[in-house]
């Protein structure tokens, strides 16, 4: 397993009894023909699993994802995290523990989720549209959607999501 963006390489694995690794995930003695290394330790295959999936990340790929403490399949990474990890309209960092909103598969600061017109920030309740990759408040949504001429519109709820599994 390779942590993306890590560096660290597994020390060698010896032979003989006292080259017994300890898996970090239950703590017995690795003794399987296969191991994992992630976040510099050691993993039965059957104990590195998705933090939010459950899903034993040896047999659907070759990497994990970490972050603040979790350990994450692909999709479930991208779900909490988005693509990059990043806010969509900033581009800055979104730490784990805080709240976001998303549209179309893209995560924002809450800060961040502002209408492309008024800047006014969309709260929980409010409607939105999204269109071309932009945001709209319910009074700035553009005129062609009042006259009913965009018929491919993603038209949403607000509701707040947070990065819990």
């Amino acid at each position: 397993m390779v942590n993306p963006g890590g560096s660290s390489q597994p020390p060698p694995v010896g032979t003989g009894s006292l080259s017994w690794k300890r898996c970090a995930g239950c703590g017995g003695k690795i003794a399987d023909r296969f191991l994992l290394y992630t976040m510099d330790s050691y993993w039965h295959s059957r104990c590195l699993k998705c933090s939010c999936c459950q899903a034993q990340l040896g047999e659907i790929g070759t990497s994990c994802y970490t972050k603040s403490g979790m350990i994450l399949c692909r999709n479930d990474y991208i779900r909490l995290f988005g693509n990059s990890g990043a806010c969509s309209a900033c581009g800055q960092s979104i730490p784990a523990s805080e709240l976001v909103m998303r549209a179309q598969g893209n995560v924002y600061h809450l800060k961040c989720f502002t209408c492309s017109t008024c800047r006014n920030r969309l709260v929980p309740g409010d409607r939105f549209h999204y269109i071309n990759g932009s945001l709209f408040c319910e009074h700035d949504r553009p005129t062609a959607l009042i006259n009913g001429h965009l018929s491919s519109l993603q038209t949403n709820p607000l509701l707040p999501d947070q990065k819990v599994c």
